[in-house]
């Protein structure tokens, strides 16, 4: 199964960025270099606010 997009909102500078949501590795905020996504063998685990998809 293909995997998705998600909006994440990083919880220290509130950059929204659109990561993958089953990242090989961890994906941090391009602005504070927060980590915002951490790999968990299949779908990630949002370290920030997920508001929203992406196609």
């Amino acid at each position: 199964m293909p995997g998705k997009f998600v909006t994440v909102k990083c919880e220290k500078c509130k950059n929204e960025q659109t990561v993958f949501e089953k990242p090989a590795q961890a994906v941090t905020c391009l602005v504070c270099h927060e980590v915002l996504m951490v790999p968990r063998g299949g779908k990630g685990e949002a370290k920030g606010k997920v508001i929203g998809t992406a196609k």
